[in-house]
């Protein structure tokens, strides 16, 4: 090397590499937020959704006995609570728990900043789903009343899929009013409500007092120390997770913790907060609730053995068939009825941006009763597999045909909408 190259070192023209993108690598900042942006998308959370239960029908006809094998594989201590449990057990009970808490502050946000918080505003979509519940059940258990009928599932058809139905309706009516959205979110929210209370009040067994009450007294250490302004997950993580435990150990359906906490979050800031708690909680869990606890229970509960018999059991046989008549006509009824009712009888009144045409499409699509109906299905027929399985076919047989349904009649209503607007913009033009 001469004097004038140990100088001035000669500098390589070829491009320098880029590094090895790791195998499964932390995603970075930007690419994290859009990936949480779109789950807390209700299209993105429905297509998951959808996504894991067709998943879970092809695995469980195309290879059952595997998919058997991993349901039932247990993970968890025995000690000092018994969650030792299959992983089946652990998409109902845990999974779904962070579901009802999103619920919960949903629900929580409505009541005090939202549509429940003006009762007459409340009055249509509360009634809505008030009637919306009970007439399903009431279908259920005329279907099944006769001799060899099985009326402790009389309530798997009340429930209505948030994630789904929000899903159908973002996807098939970009030019509907706002308000239908907001009907449906207050009538979805105040049906989880419901749901929760049937599954504490009715599906609870083995109560055992003392693990019960120490949950409780969980859940006024967790609502002490948020009044109290208190800050940090490392605090609020355990605690819940204990609270969870012990409702598991008392024999109350687990979810019931996840509503409750989700109703203790404060949903109004305080002087200097740009958000409220409630709000900037929910942020951060949707993405987590919608991209995998809801999948997940989707993929473990949606497994069910789809043949011509098994399809005509379903309309053949009272407990299926009352599942069925239940989503398709009682929730439609229901629903519409109910709202009609109340307005026809009541000081209430329908938001005059919306049509009766535009809540009967609403009430159709109340009926997709997925997530929760499923899990109402497994809690109501513990020791019956073969009922078990039926009455989920029926559940996605009873939803699949109010989707569709839903979808043709709020696509119509779409287009009227979309033609008025184009109407409007040539008469401005």
């Amino acid at each position: 090397m001469n004097a004038t190259e140990a100088r001035y070192p000669r500098v390589s023209s070829a491009p320098t590499p880029p590094p090895r993108r790791q195998f499964l690598a932390r995603l970075p900042l930007p690419e994290r937020a859009f990936l949480a942006d779109a789950l807390r998308a209700e299209t993105v959370g429905g297509i998951l959704l959808l996504t894991a239960a067709v998943v879970a029908l092809v695995w469980a006809n195309a290879w059952p006995h595997a998919y058997e094998t991993v349901s039932e594989y247990t993970i968890g201590p025995s000690k000092p609570f018994h969650l030792d449990l299959p992983l089946e057990a652990w998409a109902q009970d845990g999974l779904l728990a962070v579901f009802f808490f999103v619920a919960g502050i949903e629900l929580k946000r409505e009541l005090v900043v939202g549509e429940l918080r003006d009762p007459r505003a409340a009055a249509l979509p509360v009634v809505a789903a008030v009637c919306g519940v009970a007439l399903p059940a009431i279908i259920y258990a005329l279907v099944n009343s006769a001799q060899g009928g099985h009326p402790s599932g009389w309530a798997i058809p009340t429930a209505t899929d948030i994630a789904f139905a929000l899903g159908v309706l973002a996807v098939v009516g970009s030019h509907l009013p706002s308000a239908l959205r907001a009907f449906l979110l207050t009538l979805a929210v105040v049906d989880d409500l419901i749901a929760i209370l049937i599954i504490a009040i009715f599906y609870s067994s083995g109560v055992k007092l003392w693990a019960l009450g120490l949950s409780l007294l969980g859940l006024v250490l967790f609502y002490f120390l948020h009044r109290a302004r208190v800050h940090g997950w490392y605090i609020y993580v355990p605690l819940a997770v204990v609270i969870w435990a012990l409702m598991h150990e008392g024999g109350v359906h687990a979810t019931v913790a996840g509503v409750a906490m989700g109703l203790m979050l404060r949903v109004t800031k305080d002087p200097g907060e740009e958000h409220s708690p409630g709000e900037h909680i929910e942020h951060l869990v949707r993405p987590f609730s919608a991209g995998f606890c809801v999948p997940v229970f989707a993929l473990f509960a949606a497994g069910v053995s789809i043949s011509a018999h098994s399809i005509g059991q379903v309309f053949t046989e009272a407990a299926p068939l009352g599942v069925v008549l239940g989503l398709v006509l009682g929730k439609s009824v229901g629903v519409f009825g109910g709202t009609w009712l109340a307005a026809r009888f009541t000081k209430a009144e329908l938001n005059p941006e919306l049509e009766w045409a535009d809540l009967f499409s609403i009430a159709v699509l109340s009926g997709i009763g997925f997530t929760v109906s499923l899990l109402i299905a497994e809690l109501a027929f513990k020791d019956g597999p073969e009922l078990i399985a039926r009455s989920k076919a029926a559940v996605l047989v009873g939803s699949l045909l109010c989707a569709v349904a839903a979808a043709v009649l709020l696509r119509l209503r779409n287009r009227k909408y979309q033609r008025l607007c184009d109407e409007e913009d040539a008469e401005t033009a």
